[in-house]
């Protein structure tokens, strides 16, 4: 028993020598209680425990019971989630898929190491340092941190190229390699250009005002602006992008918090594009830095809004970084829009589940298709700063104009096939095997977008490959529904992968109710 109370008193006497940290260390002080409960678990505990994951867990535990949007992250995630927002990251510099256990070069990075060697799109990476990566099952993971490396450092991989029987070799030092944020940007019809944002990162601003100055030259008297699907980023770039459309001190965005106090982003007055019509697209996962943009843009009366209601975070993280890479992010504020909305949607502590599943909810009770099921309250109402226009918070920001969900257009065989990866397969398959004779057919991507079409021997492998897997439509009606949007999926991957990412939103746009709406609204025919 003595034994049993001289070890508890040396495990108290080392929580009093480490516990030297800016806060009140008294009795009964919280962070005393978790010290000591750490301590103890870790040298007493009848097993072995590890004590990082320990921590790791405890942390978690506690930020659990905070709002859907605090959260731990370990260093590995870290990096992780901070790649597509630094804009850039080190490597090779290609953009691939992985076909039947190959690596497939869908293109090099323009300018970047391993253009600059001589590796071209088509080629298949099977080597790395002499590590067979085709084959073997690899990770797509593994195969990533193989290809990755710190600037400068050189990598050394063996490439079989179609109608070369032996496997060259090329030496690439790998280098920064941008990540881009800005997903598309072309004319979509004579005087309205467009853009689509994937994310907020730190390069966005830059890239949006490249876009804004192509499309200026290209005729370009107004924009619309696509943010469907955009999950946010950072706050700051959401302010630079809403400062282009905006006179001076126009507010953008306010944050405030229980410790944070309340602070405006407005205006300078320096903005690009001050004076052309803007019409933001937004769907259910338009969220955060997104929903900031949008909701200056609807708030200052400076555009209309078309889609569908958005996701409903407004909610500011904090990063806080710890001492072995991992990171907390934790909610320090609500971020407010112009009009003194707070579109965070409703959330109970500690709950994520059914949060999480808010979207799936939104459609079982019809609000992705039918507006009159989408109810505010009238505590909530705001209005606009310039028409004082009726507008409302608490759960997302709702569109001027609301286009429904079409859950027809895509059926569940489409869904299915897509799902298991047999679409995506059929078109590297196509692009390997005919990229060099489709160059040469299709000298420009207009020629292409209006004589190219999906040869039926592709479609056909895909219904194949999808009998053998059991896949079946219900009905020859739903193989009818679903072959002329599979057409168009299959002939924006290809335009895809033989020019880039605008020319792929080019093919799919069209068929894109949210798109149509937009275009009809600028063209002054209401999207009919």
């Amino acid at each position: 028993m003595k034994k049993i109370i001289t070890a508890v008193a040396m495990l108290l006497s080392i929580v009093e020598a480490t516990a030297q940290i800016h806060v009140d260390m008294g009795n009964e002080s919280p962070l005393r209680k978790l010290q000591i409960a750490e301590v103890a678990i870790t040298n007493l505990y009848v097993d072995s425990v590890d004590e990082k994951k320990l921590v790791e867990d405890g942390i978690r535990g506690m930020i659990e019971k905070l709002d859907p949007h605090s959260s731990y992250s370990t260093p590995k995630e870290v990096k992780a989630l901070n790649e597509p927002l630094a804009g850039n990251f080190d490597g090779i510099g290609v953009q691939f898929n992985m076909m039947e256990d190959t690596l497939l070069v869908i293109q090099p990075v323009t300018g970047g190491p391993s253009e600059k060697v001589g590796i071209l799109a088509g080629d298949r990476i099977v080597t790395v340092n002499d590590t067979s990566i085709a084959g073997v099952k690899m990770a797509r993971d593994e195969i990533m941190r193989r290809l990755r490396g710190p600037k400068g450092t050189k990598v050394r991989l063996g490439v079989v190229r179609r109608g070369i029987s032996d496997t060259l070799t090329f030496n690439v030092v790998r280098d920064k390699i941008p990540v881009k944020s800005v997903d598309a940007v072309y004319m979509i019809r004579p005087g309205i250009g467009y853009i689509r944002i994937g994310n907020f990162g730190a390069t966005t601003h830059n890239e949006f005002v490249d876009a804004l100055e192509n499309l200026k030259k290209n005729g370009m008297k107004d924009l619309i602006l696509d943010l469907q699907e955009n999950g946010g980023g950072y706050l700051q770039a959401a302010v630079n992008i809403s400062n282009e459309f905006l006179p001076a001190d126009d507010l953008i965005v306010y944050t405030k918090g229980r410790r944070t106090p309340r602070f405006d982003y407005k205006a300078q007055g320096n903005g690009k594009f001050r004076d052309g019509r803007i019409v933001v697209l937004i769907d259910e996962y338009t969220a955060s830095a997104a929903e900031i943009v949008t909701g200056a843009i609807q708030d200052q009366d400076r555009g209309e809004v078309v889609g569908r209601r958005s996701f409903g975070k407004g909610l500011v993280q904090r990063p806080i970084d710890l001492p072995d890479g991992s990171m907390i992010r934790l909610t320090v504020a609500h971020y407010y829009t112009p009009a003194g909305r707070c579109i965070q949607k409703p959330y109970v502590k500690g709950e994520g589940k059914d949060y999480a599943m808010d979207v799936m909810n939104r459609l079982k009770h019809g609000e992705l298709t039918n507006a009159d099921s989408i109810h505010f309250a009238d505590s909530l109402k705001c209005y606009t700063l310039r028409k004082h226009r009726v507008v409302y918070g608490g759960g997302g920001i709702m569109p001027d104009y609301f286009v429904p969900l079409d859950t027809t257009k895509y059926t569940k065989f489409h869904r299915q096939i897509s799902a298991k990866g047999i679409l995506i397969n059929a078109n590297l398959r196509y692009i390997d095997e005919n990229r060099k004779k489709l160059k040469r057919e299709y000298k420009t991507f207009d020629d292409f977008k209006k004589r190219f079409e999906v040869p039926k021997a592709v479609t056909d492998s895909i219904f194949a490959e999808a009998r053998r897997q059991k896949i079946e439509p219900k009905d020859d009606a739903e193989l009818e529904q679903t072959l002329p949007y599979l057409q168009m999926q299959l002939k924006g991957l290809v335009a895809r992968d033989l020019w880039d990412m605008s020319e792929y939103f080019a093919i799919v746009n069209e068929y894109s109710d949210i798109v149509r709406k937009a275009v009809g609204l600028l063209e002054n025919t209401e999207g009919n």
